[in-house]
């Protein structure tokens, strides 16, 4: 039947073994001072739903395992690595040294959008880094990312919720890795 709902086993879901030990995007998601359970949470599911490599917390994000944090990530801070740092400057300093390609994703001056965003081959380790539900991602931390990546927005709000702003971007990414 067209249309037909797939079943859970039709689906082919990886158990969580077997997702951790599969081959993951050379992507980390920097999470810097996300106020938001559910946006963690939602950020945390989106990752599994791609198969990044990690994501780095940073600041006051909050950390697994929390009940809030749960409802939106159904299961995937058990799936997706993920580490904690005290400050994005200090996620983004061990970034660096295991050569990683710093991108701040923000509506700045010199920004690249998002479709025109060019990954290098062979494929760099790139970690994109995403700021605070209000404030967005610091000048501090704008001043020490290498490039810088902006979802072209055409409404009155020019903005979007963080975790929604995660899932565009690394959705394009999937998209340039596949071809």
């Amino acid at each position: 039947m067209k249309g037909r709902k797939l079943e859970m086993d039709e689906l082919g879901r990886k158990s969580v073994d077997q997702f951790k030990k599969s081959s993951k995007l050379p992507l980390v998601v920097v999470l810097d001072d996300i106020r938001s359970l559910h946006n963690i949470g939602s950020v945390f599911r989106t990752a599994d739903a791609f198969a990044i490599k990690k994501i780095v917390l940073c600041g006051i994000t909050a950390q697994p395992p929390h009940r809030e944090i749960q409802k939106t990530a159904l299961g995937a801070t058990e799936s997706v690595e993920w580490e904690y740092a005290e400050s994005c400057m200090e996620a983004i300093a061990v970034l660096r040294s295991n050569d990683y390609r710093i991108c701040g994703v923000e509506q700045v001056l010199g920004s690249i959008e998002l479709h025109k965003f060019q990954l290098l081959r062979p494929y760099p380790q790139t970690a994109l880094v995403f700021g605070n539900e209000v404030k967005g991602v610091s000048q501090q931390v704008l001043d020490v990312c290498d490039d810088f990546i902006e979802i072209p927005q055409n409404g009155t709000k020019h903005s979007l919720n963080v975790s929604v702003s995660v899932g565009v971007v690394l959705w394009e990414l999937v998209k340039k890795f596949s071809t």
